[in-house]
């Protein structure tokens, strides 16, 4: 979700001047029933302050600042909301791992107030609520490339290659092409396969790099001498590993669709193979 923003448009729906021109339109209104003040005069002046209003405020690097900082909050409560949505729909083991961190997270900004006896947080506590977002949704996109995986017998299509190689060698002219297309597509296949099944691991390990370094950093927090040392917690180095495997799940998500666009290409490829055969 984007959101688009027209500074005129933030603008116009402010309460002030929705309330400026209710004012003026009920002041018009007033003194045409007693006659004091032509109410096309009000009108007229009314327009005039909302088009230089118009003029004025939207262009105000302060208020454009105000409606950034609105807009980035209603996109963080919006996302807040979306990734709640998502753990709804974790099966319980998951729903779990998910809850068992955000205890943690509580728990280390509980303890590190208690031993540290300072009112703030550091901006590496508050930098957990980040890492615990990013584990939610890599877990959505651990589980999603999982099932992918377990929709496909690999040995099968491994079992398939090998029979295609053979048939694409004993093959007469004729044919040999078709065989070899089959076996190019059982190839691509097997590869995107390990493609994804690659990208897994990697997401696996970050979650587990993730619910580990969560209980390094409670151990620390409880044993620290100086509230200063929990700046040597390596908060850095997690949000680049996990900013590097959103990059590389953002690059290789074409592959799940690449995977069932082959097998939609083998389905089709079979029907002549056999017909060939016969």
């Amino acid at each position: 979700m984007e959101f688009k923003l027209s500074y005129i448009k933030e603008a116009l729906k402010e309460p002030v001047n929705i309330g400026a021109m209710l004012v003026a339109g009920a002041a018009a209104a007033y003194s045409y029933t007693l006659g004091v003040i032509e109410p096309t005069l009000i009108l007229a002046g009314a327009l005039v302050a909302e088009g230089a209003y118009l003029a004025v405020v939207p262009a105000s690097t302060f208020y454009r600042r105000i409606i950034d900082r609105r807009a980035r909050l209603q996109l963080d409560q919006w996302r807040k909301k979306q990734r709640f949505e998502l753990i709804k729909t974790f099966d319980p083991r998951e729903r779990e791992a998910v809850e068992y961190l955000s205890w943690m997270k509580n728990q280390i900004a509980s303890n590190f107030k208690k031993f540290a006896r300072l009112p703030g947080e550091p901006v590496q506590l508050q930098e957990l609520e980040t890492t615990w977002e990013a584990f939610v949704d890599l877990l959505d996109e651990y589980r999603r490339r999982k099932n992918h995986l377990r929709t496909i017998n690999r040995q099968a299509v491994e079992n398939q290659l090998r029979q295609a190689e053979r048939a694409a060698e004993l093959a007469d002219e004729a044919t040999r092409p078709l065989h070899e297309k089959n076996v190019n597509i059982l190839r691509r296949r097997v590869q995107t396969f390990d493609d994804i099944e690659r990208s897994v691991k990697r997401v696996e390990a970050q979650l587990q790099m993730i619910e580990n370094f969560f209980g390094l950093v409670n151990d620390q927090v409880v044993t620290m001498p100086t509230p200063e040392h929990i700046s040597m917690l390596d908060f850095d180095s997690l949000l680049s590993s996990i900013e590097m495997t959103k990059e590389i799940l953002q690059q290789t998500a074409p592959i799940m669709s690449q995977l069932d666009s082959l097998n939609r290409e083998a389905s089709q490829i079979r029907p002549s193979l056999a017909a060939e055969r016969h």
